[in-house]
């Protein structure tokens, strides 16, 4: 089960539910490969709707590095809600990654 007060959240890829998480490494491995100014500018970038196909992957497969998921190829993966469902998780990584959960949410 994701704990969203570490900042969890589940995603369905083939079939097999994942844990996904952005710790401080996948952060920084994900603004170098996003080649964001700051990580500032990469949450910008979801809060405005500036994201692109390649920004969600690369959140994505950051989370899932970060949730010990080595080698997931999203490219031909199946994921469960498809491509909406893709970038709602990768906003809820972002926006885990960034704020604290208000107590008895």
């Amino acid at each position: 089960m994701a704990n969203p007060w570490t900042g969890e959240v589940a995603l369905t890829v083939d079939g097999e539910r994942r844990v996904l998480k952005l710790t401080l490494g996948a952060l920084a491995e994900l603004e170098a490969r996003l080649e964001a100014d700051s990580l500032m500018d990469l949450v910008g970038r979801f809060e405005t709707g500036r994201f692109s196909a390649r920004d969600v992957i690369a959140v994505l497969v950051a989370g899932l590095r970060g949730g010990g998921h080595e080698g997931v190829d999203l490219a031909g993966a199946e994921i469960a809600g498809g491509p909406m469902e893709a970038a709602r998780v990768a906003g809820q990584l972002i926006v885990r990654a960034f704020t604290l959960p208000e107590a008895g949410a």
